[in-house]
């Protein structure tokens, strides 16, 4: 057995290792809901211009709306358009069939935003990166 690191896989090769997962969570748990059902979505604030001043990346699968990224630029901030943003994405998810929500943020960002938002804080990783923490938040969407 030879065991090899690349920063350079085939597209061939990722595809064998994500349908040797698939594979073995559809035997694990046979209804489970195929990655293939993964929704990714993205939700936008704009100006008047139509100029992007914000947004909201997600993706809905295994029936949880994860939470990639949130920003929004500083002249948004402190005006409700972050909690819109979060609102219109957990709307979507539940049309999508999610119950719960996930979200990381680090020490620096929005823990308390979501908080804020009724996610519940469910662990820190120290030292992530060095210096700062991250934060993981969970939700019930109801």
């Amino acid at each position: 057995m030879k065991i090899e690191l690349t920063t350079s896989a085939s597209k061939e090769e990722a595809h064998i290792i994500s349908q040797g997962i698939i594979s073995f969570n559809q035997k694990s748990i046979p209804d489970l809901e195929l990655n293939e059902a993964e929704v990714k979505f993205s939700v936008f604030s704009r100006n008047d211009l139509n100029e992007v001043t914000g947004g909201i990346r997600c993706n809905c699968y295994w029936n949880t709306l994860h939470i990639e990224l949130l920003w929004l630029s500083q002249e948004c901030r402190g005006q409700g358009i972050g909690n819109k943003l979060v609102k219109q994405a957990e709307i979507f998810a539940k049309e999508n069939g999610c119950e719960k929500a996930f979200v990381e943020t680090t020490s620096w960002q929005a823990k308390p935003f979501y908080e804020k938002a009724g996610y519940e804080h469910v662990a820190t990783l120290p030292d992530r990166p060095k210096g700062h923490a991250s934060h993981y938040l969970t939700k019930t969407l109801g």
